[in-house]
């Protein structure tokens, strides 16, 4: 069985993918995504499609004839056209629970790091200014402790994420469609969380509903000196106006691993503001969900083959 892994593997993934290959029979063909012209040719033969980021457009299936199963290495299925995969009956399979503790850690992460201004002291220090900052730089840091930290959503990683800020001495409070009895945190409206949050992290799945969640609107009624951090899809938060709201200081920094645009466009004026923490969608990225992943994928592999039911079949 053909699979493209549509991904720039590093040696420790490289070799992990040569031992799948002796140990599970599979041809494993590896296609960093800025390589077209290799991704078009693998997929030409391609029974399986291991993805990640990069869409999986009508086109992409016209040219892949032979495949039967596109594996998202993740859970968002937003970048795949599944009515497309659906009139071509080709399956299409999430793993949800693999990123779940990588992604937990990095939103605390950017939490923190927006809290304690991390990007510009980094800088600073770099630059040989660390010692001297302006006075008044020092009324922007503060802690988790004793803040209310809201979660927009609760599924996976809000569940692992809240009883750890609560632990922090966070007043957690979380929004979500439906009642959630084990939840750690207050439930409350998005309204009234944007309203009593110091800190809003993202964590619902893009959709027409959710797309630009995070408008002017919803800023506003932000408190003043707010954090926001996202690490779910960049298309939630209306990037224009969280500029705005940055340059006006109606908030006090922002947390960001996914973008409207990715990668981010160099001229964008997120980069050039002290009060913004950026990483480059890795939130998922750890060798220990790469593992889970790849266990995942090589299970449903055998599945294909065997004709067992998939595991984690979305369409």
């Amino acid at each position: 069985m053909k699979v493209v892994l549509h991904y720039a593997a590093g040696p420790g993934l490289t070799r992990r993918v040569a031992e799948i290959e002796r140990r599970q029979g599979l041809r494993v063909a590896l296609c960093p995504v800025a390589d077209r012209t290799r991704y078009r040719t693998a997929m030409a033969d391609a029974e399986v499609l291991w993805h990640l980021l990069d869409p999986v457009t009508e086109a992409v299936l016209d040219g892949a004839p032979a495949l039967r199963l596109v594996q998202k290495i993740g859970v968002g299925v937003n970048t795949i056209d599944l009515d497309a995969a659906r009139r071509r009956g080709v399956a299409v399979c999430n793993m949800p629970g693999t990123n779940t503790q990588a992604v937990a850690e990095m939103t605390l992460l950017l939490i923190l790091a927006a809290l304690r201004r991390v990007a510009r002291l980094d800088a600073a220090t770099r630059a040989g200014e660390g010692w001297r900052q302006p006075v008044e730089v020092q009324d922007r840091y503060g802690e988790v402790s004793g803040r209310t930290i809201g979660l927009v959503g609760y599924g996976a990683v809000p569940r692992r994420l809240a009883p750890v800020l609560a632990a922090m001495g966070a007043r957690v409070l979380f929004a979500s469609r439906n009642p959630k009895p084990e939840a750690v945190g207050e439930r409350r409206p998005l309204d009234d969380l944007l309203r009593e949050s110091d800190v809003v992290s993202l964590h619902v799945p893009l959709a027409a509903d959710t797309e630009r969640l995070i408008d002017a609107g919803a800023i506003a009624r932000m408190k003043r000196g707010a954090v926001l951090v996202n690490t779910a899809r960049g298309a939630l938060v209306d990037e224009a106006a969280l500029i705005d709201a940055l340059d006006r200081g109606h908030l006090g920094g922002v947390g960001l691993d996914v973008f409207e645009a990715e990668p981010l466009p160099a001229e964008s004026p997120l980069l050039g503001l002290d009060n913004v923490v950026v990483t480059p969608h890795v939130a998922w990225l750890t060798q220990e969900t790469l593992e889970r992943s790849l266990s995942v994928a090589v299970e449903n592999c055998r599945r294909l083959g065997a004709r067992e039911p998939l595991l984690h079949r979305v369409a």
